[in-house]
């Protein structure tokens, strides 16, 4: 369903601005009252708590502040095929308003792909009950190490319908005090009882049927928590009343753009934004923090950090990881695998001296740490027996990150042909057109992207054999430069955008 970034206020007694809400953009009367509870359950920070300053005024070698003296701490659950990965820069901003990084969580789900019926099992895949059974444990670890009686969830697509199923059915009401979902498919991504009946996102199927009926008709909302949707205006592309983005082009969903709306919750429109950037974006962090503050934050960009220190995980593809049992995404560790880093010439992708980093990765996968800095672009090269020699280009980390996951790919038939395979991806967000200004090695548009809706996040080309020369691409201002190597080799090159 998915594979994604304003002046520091005093407390005051004024509502604080909300984005455009539904239904006609208005507030209804109880999201108001739930955006006042919101404001004095944390915005009561004001009192003992102020995010925008509370690290800096804090005494360098001061003891840990009580639990209740701290913001609460939030898990974030990604979406349907994806990683914790993707929330790298929504923990930036956070953390860039004061919250301390030690209360920021990401589940990372090893199996990220719903089932294709949920009552079936499927290898490699994860049912909706697996997936709120792993949640329920990191949040039970999050409140034994925090000290905090109450988490914040925030979810991305299919996250949202695991936070949903956790509150409503594993004992998460309690637990929860705010729970935020972008782009979740509350209604389905499609509506038919004769369509694939037991799918997660099949809003007539009996999973969701049944969260949106919790003890009467047409109650989708659990009591406990305070709740708040973000959701597009007409630009998800799993919020159409078109079947083509699930392949059915020209047959009804029975879903409208309003399908991630919930009854009972602060439902929020954000104009123009895409099925990713309902949680990824800087305008859905402004809103969530909104929600959980109730003011403004001070930035809605990471600030700047030096050092740099970053860690992740390698990861790969198939059942165990295993190039003979199928080629679906994972988040496990891809054992025995070797990472080396390079720094790269920010016009040429050209590397600039030896590798920073090499290491062969042990059962955890992970592969740090790295010291850098915040303008070096850098190069990832995993090498694994059964992958190809992935080289994946980034622009610099603004700050550092323990989520810089990495997942080695395997060279397509249809791509061994190549002089070399270069592939540009989004992670937290999709390209279109016209909304968007992407160009490709000097093609402006990229190649593959077609106009209307936001729904492809990834643009490939298959280059003729030639010397190695840069590479270049460009998405609304953020510029990567990788390298043509050569598939004919067993490369493959990605240029991964951070925003």
């Amino acid at each position: 369903m998915s594979r994604s970034d304003a002046s520091s206020d005093e407390c005051r007694g004024a509502a604080p601005e909300v984005a455009p809400v539904t239904p006609g953009r208005r507030l209804s009367r109880r999201a108001g009252l739930l955006l006042g509870v919101a404001a004095l359950a944390l915005g009561a920070g004001c009192a003992s708590w102020r995010p925008d300053v509370a690290q800096a005024a804090a005494p360098a070698q001061a003891a840990p502040a009580p639990a209740k003296t701290l913001p609460p701490p939030i898990v974030f659950v990604h979406g349907n095929g994806d990683s914790a990965a993707l929330w790298t820069t929504t923990l930036w901003r956070f953390e860039s308003n004061g919250w301390p990084r030690e209360r920021l969580h990401a589940l990372d789900l090893p199996y990220p792909l719903a089932r294709d019926a949920d009552d079936k099992p499927q290898p490699g895949r994860t049912s909706a009950q697996e997936h709120m059974q792993a949640l329920s444990a990191l949040v039970e670890q999050v409140i034994a190490t925090s000290g905090a009686p109450q988490v914040v969830l925030i979810g991305n697509s299919r996250g949202g319908n695991a936070i949903r199923h956790y509150i409503a059915n594993g004992g998460g009401a309690a637990k929860v005090s705010h729970a935020i979902l972008g782009g979740t498919p509350n209604h389905g991504v499609w509506s038919n009882p004769g369509f694939r009946p037991t799918n997660e996102f099949n809003g007539a199927g009996p999973f969701l049927t049944a969260l949106n009926n919790q003890g009467g008709p047409g109650i989708e909302i659990t009591p406990g928590p305070q709740w708040m949707t973000v959701r597009s205006d007409d630009n998800d592309k799993f919020a159409q009343p078109d079947g083509l983005w699930i392949g059915a082009k020209g047959t009804p969903t029975n879903v409208t753009f309003a399908g991630p709306e919930l009854r009972g919750a602060l439902n929020v429109v954000l104009p123009g934004i895409d099925h990713r950037e309902t949680s990824y974006g800087p305008q859905a962090f402004a809103a969530t923090y909104r929600f959980l503050t109730g003011r403004e934050p001070a930035t809605t960009q990471p600030l700047a950090q030096t050092p740099v220190v970053l860690d992740g995980k390698l990861t790969g593809q198939g059942l165990d990881n295993d190039p003979a049992k199928g080629s679906f995404s994972t988040n496990l560790p891809l054992r025995g695998a070797t990472l080396e880093v390079f720094a790269t010439d920010a016009a040429t992708g050209e590397r600039l001296g030896a590798a920073l980093l090499r290491k062969t990765v042990g059962e955890d996968g992970r592969w740090g740490p790295l010291r850098t800095d915040e303008k070096t672009p850098l190069e990832f090269v995993i090498s694994a027996p059964g992958y190809a020699t992935t080289h994946i280009y980034r622009s610099p980390f603004a700050r550092s990150s323990d989520l810089v996951h990495l997942r080695a790919e395997r060279l397509a038939d249809a791509d061994k042909d190549a002089g070399a395979v270069v592939t540009l991806v989004r992670p937290r967000g999709y390209f279109g057109l016209p909304r968007d200004r992407i160009a490709f090695d000097g093609q402006n548009p990229a190649p593959g992207i077609p106009a209307g809706v936001a729904g492809v996040a990834s643009s490939k080309l298959k280059l003729p054999p030639g010397p190695q020369r840069p590479v270049a691409a460009e998405f609304n201002g953020e510029r990567l430069v990788g390298r043509n190597w050569p598939a004919g080799e067993g490369h493959v090159v990605l240029l991964e955008l951070m925003y």
